[in-house]
């Protein structure tokens, strides 16, 4: 038995990064193109398309695309997508464009030419109307919906050709993993069946439960960090990473979970992110993904199980990877161990839980954290990063 297929019916991944020769003239080509500077969200996305990820997508999608992923979870021609992948500039830039004009596509922050885009369509695009459907809000506290509010006002849609996966691969060289990477570090390893358990915290007793329950029923397990921009007081990837590496090392059996690194950024779009996530960690071979509360949820925009429920509302044919839905997690004194609210009788007074929140306020002000909720590794490399926070902000000047 292999792994799981790529999504779309595809037979292989389509990487849209060039090699060689080819790479080497489509760079010197973009030097004399008219640039589109990216925001970090597009950059990212450009980068999926280009490691194949985001399969079987050619480029950024035209308005057909977009209108048919936004109402319907479908790209025009029948493939399920659940979020639209869009490349936006403004009405001013978008009036010196014309179809079929070949673009460079720019990293906004950087300036590297990151690839080149044929220009298929130009369009402008119902911003209010996506972030209700996406978002299911419209409420610019929500950073999604800010930033796509924040967008150009015109997008552009057309194949691309990448020649660059951006700081990724030299910033974080020891987890940085394309999808044939991971599917060849799979079959190495004899797996078919492989559960992805995404991380945007540090890993935490209760993520350590939910991993070990997909080990007991998978093959192998992809602990897979998402490495793009995220929103302010959310933990870097980096010390993310060094927390993971605490846990696997110490507290899992050798050789059956995988740590890797995904170039992709939050969008915080709750359960229509959580079929994102399945879509691309299927282009990575996995099986099943862990969905768990409050899955790329923020605030209180989303139910804690809503990125479960929308599995059962989407048609049973729309993906091959499942997901594993497990319920809240914790340590209850009473079963004197981790535990589930399906598997724990007992009530909220025994049961361990610190919000993420509360648990940053603990680190930033040195208070005692309670025992059983992290494991004491965790805890001391949080402690190092937020007394290094401080250090830095300390040495700040003061406004006069």
């Amino acid at each position: 038995m292999g792994l799981v297929s790529p999504h779309g019916g595809a037979r292989q991944l389509k990487p849209l990064l060039l090699s060689g020769a080819a790479k080497t003239e489509a760079q010197r080509r973009a030097q004399t193109l008219v640039k589109i500077p990216l925001s970090s969200r597009e950059a990212s996305d450009l980068v999926m398309l280009g490691i194949g990820a985001y399969t079987p997508l050619e480029g950024f999608m035209g308005h057909d695309d977009w209108k048919s992923v936004c109402a319907d979870f479908r790209a025009a021609a029948g493939v399920f997508w659940p979020v639209p992948i869009t490349l936006s500039t403004t009405r001013e830039r978008a009036r010196e464009l014309r179809l079929g004009q070949e673009v460079a596509l720019a990293d906004a922050e950087s300036g590297e030419l990151l690839g080149c885009l044929e220009l298929r369509d130009i369009y402008e695009a119902d911003k209010h109307y996506q972030c209700k459907e996406v978002f299911g809000t419209t409420d610019a506290g929500h950073p999604g919906v800010a930033s796509v509010l924040a967008e150009g006002e015109v997008n552009l849609g057309g194949p691309v050709a990448v020649f660059s996966e951006g700081a990724y691969p030299e910033r974080y060289p020891d987890i940085y993993l394309r999808p044939e990477q991971a599917r060849a570090a799979f079959t190495a390893r004899g797996w078919s069946t492989v559960a992805g358990l995404q991380l945007r915290n540090p890993m935490h007793r209760s993520h350590e439960y939910l991993a070990k329950i997909a080990i007991e029923v998978c093959d192998g397990l992809l602990i897979h960090q998402k490495l793009g921009k995220l929103k302010p007081g959310d933990i870097p990837a980096e010390v993310r990473v060094e927390a993971v590496n605490a846990v696997v090392e110490n507290y899992f059996v050798k050789d059956t979970c995988i740590q890797a690194g995904v170039p992709i950024e939050m969008r915080y779009a709750g359960p229509r992110e959580a079929l994102l996530d399945a879509v691309f960690r299927q282009n990575f071979g996995c099986s099943h993904l862990i969905v768990g509360r409050d899955h790329a949820g923020v605030g209180n925009f989303y139910g804690p199980f809503d990125a479960q429920k929308i599995f059962d509302r989407i048609p049973r044919d729309a993906l091959e990877i499942k997901p594993l839905k497990l319920d809240w997690t914790f340590y209850c004194h009473k079963c004197d161990g981790m535990a589930s609210a399906r598997t724990c009788p007992h009530g909220a007074v025994d049961r361990l839980m610190v919000s993420g929140t509360a648990l940053r306020k603990m680190l930033a002000e040195g208070d005692q954290v309670p025992e059983h909720f992290s494991r004491p590794e965790v805890l001391e490399i949080l402690r190092r990063h937020y007394a290094g926070q401080q250090g830095r902000a300390g040495s700040e000047p003061r406004p006069s």
